[in-house]
């Protein structure tokens, strides 16, 4: 069995039971560049043949991270059907295509933000932040906002991939996939 297919089925059953504002919202850990781990929710975009796709800007913490050292690992929870999934594996950058697609179905704020803001810096106000953001979004208000030079996309090409469904009786089931693409092991873990 191919996990990927299952985490679509489960993402799926997750989103009949319940409507949720962020269904692919997910936690993104790296290995920080001062040694600790660090964690932040992300919206998962897509589930590819090769892996998990977020995006987000390069520069930031999190790219920085990433570039340092390219492994990560994502979290799911779902609560309406009680499963988890954890996600480890390697990083690797999305083609320019690839990133200029995903830019273009964020909402017009979403793009602006990105363009205009270095993620993570720090600021003198958010009042100061708020009169920048409605400045520019005032002068573009016409124009095309175009890909920023350092916002793309990364892939984690999982390695292993733990599959939770949670019991009342706390006799949960737990399936973890070990391997690659088009070659998995699976085994069952205790609870």
């Amino acid at each position: 069995m191919n996990p990927l297919n299952l985490f679509i089925t489960w993402l799926e059953e997750e989103r009949q039971q319940q409507e949720l504002r962020f269904p692919m919202a997910c936690c993104l850990s790296t290995i920080g560049v001062d040694g600790y781990p660090n964690a932040r929710f992300v919206s998962l975009k897509e589930v590819t043949p090769e892996g998990f796709i977020i995006t987000g800007t390069l520069s930031s913490q999190k790219g920085r991270e990433l570039k340092q050292n390219p492994t990560a690992a994502l979290t799911f929870w779902w609560t309406a059907t009680e499963r988890q999934v954890r996600i480890q594996g390697d990083v690797f950058e999305i083609s320019k295509s690839q990133a200029i697609q995903y830019f273009k179905e964020r909402n017009r704020d979403s793009q602006l933000v990105s363009t205009v803001f270095d993620q993570g810096k720090k600021i003198e106000s958010f009042e100061i932040l708020n009169e920048i953001f409605q400045q520019k979004k005032e002068a573009l208000t016409t124009e095309t906002i175009e890909l920023p030079d350092d916002w793309s996309g990364i892939c984690i090409r999982p390695k292993r991939i733990e599959f939770m469904d949670f019991k009342t009786s706390r006799l949960h089931e737990r399936t973890v996939f070990e391997g690659e693409i088009d070659n998995w092991t699976s085994y069952c873990i205790q609870p």
